[in-house]
């Protein structure tokens, strides 16, 4: 694996005093970098590097200036002896070859590149780097270059194990890449070193949960290191300005947000420095999911604690504090402050909602409404009204120092009129920020509100909640990145599964999917397999809503025919997503539905002939489904079976299929006459040994001439359902209306709602397609097995507890009669509900 080789800068042919060539021997967000002097004459510029020890270079990083840009970087490596002199001459260099760099016009000279190269792995203990003329633009006026970073990886020679020479695809640490270490704050970065080498401890002692959980907490502290870093930025800032009061404000800020951060992830438990800890290799509420991190205070939060609390100032502390009992765990460092303010709010909680007030007096307060109702103590002295002075421009100072991407412009805010109106322009403007972690920052107060609303009941009408979170989801659902996507698919299942449901106008919810339901199709055909599956699962989730269910508002936009010219990742992710809800919701009568046989057979039809192969053999599944409820449709829409059309080889592998489910149908009804026809027989020959006598006695009423008399009360079995008519009631009630049994799709087959998934996977025609799911315990489709792990109700089964396939909720091992009979306990998915005893 490959590692950061050390080294310092040994020589540079020109250098800015304010920006000397040793700025690239360390690596930090506050690290300046090294740029020549102003219209300097030397060409070329070069700058000679040392490695502290000779290593094997196998790749060498580059991270240029935003507008300080040579055209191209040469690269030289020298192996020198022990006794060689320290400057080699540059006759002993070997050219490696040249980087060329973009000229940044694109980004308007706000970014910076980074470069990464692999090279052959050589032995090499210099590298000497010659830079280009530079490129002209209006910000480079003096005509210099400059570079922020250099990193070498390579391997130690004493960690060689003498192979072929090739270049190792793998990093023995994420801290030893330059986009790591550049743009994350020390401290952070330490800890993450040693979290990691505690992984691959892990890893190899099979500790498998708290390998998880060490892997969670290093992406989260990542994200809140990038965060201390830009703070520490910001800091440096204001030393150079020699605004101290600012620069005391970062200070603090950056104490009590990473202290909070290292409270939160139980960094200092997941350490070990006095030993294992039994509790990591067990389930955490704070690891169950991706770990929600603090959120961060802003200066004047930071002021108004240290003007309350001038006792409590904070001083630099380590992340955790020896106690004085031998044995005793460590406690993380936690300052009392945080526990008002600090803390980031636990994913069942209500989160801040930016200039929305509390008008509920019955609702827990925020403690961040704590802090802004509270009334600031009179100021009594000069030095209490000279710091405040100091303290006026914070705000000016954390904008600039986060950038101007909180700032909207007229157009942003008159499209975000109704949310700016809602959640507050501190919400909604994390969703307008460039900042990738800004806009996951903001889905996830947007996703508690949506799960909790009673933050904003009675302020708000629901419906005027749905139409804003709608708004900015439109916006979040076209992200480019990934993890910001992520984001936001699960608020928008939390708002068609949490907050929508009983409570929104049907006309709010078909806008609600008209607005997300066409991004969402166009991501589900998107080239990356984890956004395109994420898409799906979120449109089946949106389907799934009981709300959507009534207005047929997503199977119509799936099962539209599919054009040979639609893209194959596209039409396949639709096919499949209908072939889903056709296993899910069936197959229906309802002509608005798209779930009936005539609209299934035109998709499916459609699809056969499309040029992609696995849109074919999707779509013939789908034309299976729909042959066993209305064969007669399915051949009408295809040509005639004949020798001639079996010749093509689609045709006959899907005539062959038909053939197999028609001879299957034969031999269940010829089986089912012949049970009949011996039930009457036997019924027949045990008539005619009765005896008249016994008859009468048997049947009093029609000895008596009651001409109902023949007729016997039936009940059902199973839900106790009776009827005062003949056997033939019972057989329909059977077959349509008893809540605790149900058809099976594939078959037709009826059976008991317990005995589903054994019946898919053990005696269904179509058992070889099904799987039971270890986790939940369900029958799934193979080729959607991937796709049910994402659904939140794939859950762990508890201890004495089955789980129901048609709603997915845990039950009592007996309970499945409750669960269907009982009005309090029905379930949610069983379409027989309504019809129970009579």
């Amino acid at each position: 694996m490959a590692k950061k080789i050390p080294f310092s800068v040994i020589f540079a042919t020109d250098e800015d005093p304010a920006f000397p060539a040793s700025e690239l021997n360390s690596h930090g967000p506050t690290v300046q970098g090294w740029r020549t002097s102003a219209n300097s004459s030397v060409q070329p510029q070069e700058l000679i590097l040392k490695f502290h020890y000779p290593a094997r270079v196998c790749r060498i990083q580059v991270l240029g200036h935003q507008f300080m840009i040579p055209d191209r970087i040469e690269l030289w490596l020298h192996n020198a002896p022990k006794d060689s002199p320290t400057t080699p001459s540059s006759q002993n260099f070997e050219y490696l070859g040249f980087i060329v760099l973009s000229d940044n016009s694109t980004s308007q000279y706000k970014s910076r590149e980074l470069q990464s190269v692999t090279v052959t792995p050589r032995m090499g203990s210099h590298l000497k780097l010659r830079m280009g003329a530079p490129y002209v633009n209006d910000f480079n006026d003096a005509h210099q270059v400059a570079l922020i970073g250099i990193n070498v990886l390579g391997m130690d020679p004493v960690d060689d194990t003498g192979g072929p020479l090739v270049a190792p695809e793998t990093l023995a640490s994420i801290c030893d890449c330059l986009s790591f270490s550049m743009y994350v704050e020390e401290t952070i970065c330490d800890v993450v070193k040693e979290l990691e080498a505690k992984k691959h401890r892990a890893v190899i002692e099979e500790r498998f949960e708290y390998a998880r959980k060490l892997k969670l907490c290093m992406t989260a502290l990542r994200s809140a290191g990038e965060r201390l870093g830009r703070y520490a930025l910001a800091k440096r800032q204001a030393v150079t300005q020699e605004d101290f009061a600012t620069a005391r404000l970062r200070k603090e800020q950056i104490e009590i947000y990473r202290n909070a951060v290292f409270s939160q992830l139980e960094v200092e438990k997941l350490l070990e420095k006095n030993g294992q800890v039994p509790e990591n290799d067990l389930i955490s509420p704070v690891y169950v999911a991706k770990p929600v991190l603090p959120s961060p205070l802003s200066l004047q939060e930071v002021a108004i604690l240290l003007l309350h609390d001038p006792k409590e100032q904070h001083s630099p502390k380590p992340p955790s504090v020896k106690t004085s009992e031998p044995g005793k765990q460590d406690e993380p460092y936690f300052s009392p402050q945080l526990s008002k303010i600090g803390r980031s709010p636990s994913r069942n909680s209500p989160t801040n909602t930016g200039s929305l007030r509390r008008r509920n007096k019955s609702a827990p307060r925020n403690s961040y409404e704590d802090y802004e109702e509270r009334t600031l103590p009179t100021l009594r002295t000069s030095q209490t009204n000279e710091f405040l002075r100091e303290c006026q421009s914070t705000a000016e100072v954390e904008a600039n120092t986060r950038g101007k991407f909180k700032v909207m412009n007229d157009r942003e805010k008159r499209q975000a009129a109704l949310p700016l109106l809602v959640f507050g322009t501190e919400l909604v403007e994390l969703f307008y920020s460039k900042q990738f972690q800004d806009r996951e920052e903001g889905l996830t107060r947007l996703r508690n509100i949506l799960r909790n609303p009673t933050v904003i009941e009675g302020t708000i009408g629901p419906n005027k909640v749905a139409r804003s979170s709608t708004l900015l989801l439109y916006r979040a659902v076209r992200d480019a990145v990934f993890s910001v996507f992520s984001q936001a698919a699960e608020t928008v299942r939390a708002l068609f599964v949490d907050f929508i449901p009983q409570r929104i106008s049907a006309n709010e919810v078909s806008r609600c999917v008209d607005r997300l339901l066409p991004e969402l199709l166009a991501k589900s055909g998107d080239p990356s397999p984890r956004i395109h599956t994420l898409a799906q699962h979120t449109i089946l989730s949106i389907a799934s809503c009981t709300e959507v269910r009534q207005q047929n508002l997503v199977a119509p936009a799936l099962s539209r025919p599919v054009g040979s010219g639609t893209h194959p990742r596209l039409a396949l992710s639709r096919i499949q997503m209908l072939e889903q809800l056709v296993l899910s919701q069936g197959i229906s009568t309802d002509k608005q539905s798209g779930l009936t046989c005539r609209s299934l057979t035109e998709c499916g039809c459609s699809g056969i002939h499309h040029p992609s192969e696995p849109v074919r053999k999707v779509a013939e599944r789908v034309l299976l489904l729909v042959y066993r409820i209305n064969p007669r449709l399915i051949r009408k829409q295809l040509p005639p079976d004949d020798d001639i059309t079996r010749r093509n080889l689609l045709y006959r592998q899907l005539f062959t299929e038909f053939d197999k489910i028609d001879k299957a149908r034969r031999s269940e009804m010829m089986e089912s006459l012949r049970d009949e026809q011996a039930e009457e027989e036997e019924g027949a020959a045990f008539g005619e040994s009765w005896d008249v006598e016994e008859l009468k006695v048997s049947l009093p009423n029609m000895a008596n001439g009651d001409k109902n008399g023949c007729k016997e009360t039936v009940q059902c079995s199973f839900c106790d359902w009776t009827c005062e008519k003949d056997g033939a009631q019972l057989d329909k009630h059977y077959w349509k209306t008893c809540p605790i049994l149900m058809k099976c799709p594939q078959c037709q087959c009826v059976l008991e709602v317990s005995a589903y998934s054994h019946h898919l996977t053990n005696e269904c025609e179509a058992k070889e397609s099904y799987v039971i799911c270890k986790r939940c315990t369900e029958a799934v489709h193979m080729e959607l097995y991937q796709l049910h792990l994402l659904e939140e109700y794939c859950r762990e089964l508890p201890t004495g507890k089955v789980r129901c396939p048609l709603c997915h909720e845990n039950i009592p091992e007996n309970g499945w009669k409750k669960h269907f009979l009982e009005p309090t306990h029905f379930c949610r998915g069983n379409s027989r509900r309504r019809n129970g005893k009579k």
